[in-house]
């Protein structure tokens, strides 16, 4: 049995196909969901999206945001989401050291 995984963003379908389970960071915690899940609305943490094909997991980073789970489909709404395969780690990481500038940068504004 499998479950409808369906993630999108304001912009774009991120995923849509059959999964066999995820691991979903929420507001109050990691969640697994697998085939038969109880029908629940949650809120979606900025975190990572673990998707399980087959034998394979896959990531994903999600940017905040909700999900609807039941009858067997996921629905997930973030404000944005990127495939751990589509992700440049050196990207990342100058990405990473810009807004640890950045917040440096605030805090002595804020000093002041």
């Amino acid at each position: 049995m499998t479950l409808n995984l369906c993630v999108l963003t304001p912009n774009r379908i991120v995923w849509d196909s059959e999964v066999k389970e995820i691991i979903l960071s929420t507001n109050s915690g990691q969640i697994g969901v697998l085939p038969n899940h109880a029908p629940i609305a949650t809120a979606v943490d900025i975190g990572i999206l673990r998707i399980r094909l087959n034998d394979q997991w896959l990531t994903m980073a999600l940017m905040g945001g909700f999900a609807r789970i039941g009858n067997n489909e996921i629905t997930i709404f973030v404000n944005d989401a990127e495939k751990g395969s589509d992700i440049d780690p050196q990207e990342a990481q100058q990405a990473l050291e810009i807004d640890e500038m950045h917040n440096l940068a605030c805090l002595f504004v804020n000093v002041k």
